[in-house]
């Protein structure tokens, strides 16, 4: 199950094969924030407390394109079921 703080892999997309930090998790739509990746690009309109310009932040990526990472051996993480 991916939560957030863990690493994940990308599978698919133009960013296939880059890994990163589960920032933020959407469950009822099945989408999460991974930190660098997805990235897109917000106008936003000046206003008087916020300047305005083009920002670029993260977006949600399907749960089916992400792949769990174990930390120690970099490698695709398993349950053993007995």
């Amino acid at each position: 199950m991916i939560k957030k703080g863990l690493k994940v892999r990308v599978l698919s997309g133009r960013d296939k094969k880059k890994e990163g930090e589960v920032i933020e998790i959407d469950r009822p739509n099945n989408r999460a924030k991974v930190k660098d990746i997805n990235m897109v690009k917000r106008h936003v309109k000046t206003t008087k407390e916020k300047k305005g310009g083009i920002f670029s932040k993260e977006s949600f990526i399907h749960l089916s394109n992400l792949k769990l990472i174990d930390e120690k051996t970099k490698t695709k993480k398993t349950e053993v079921k007995k």
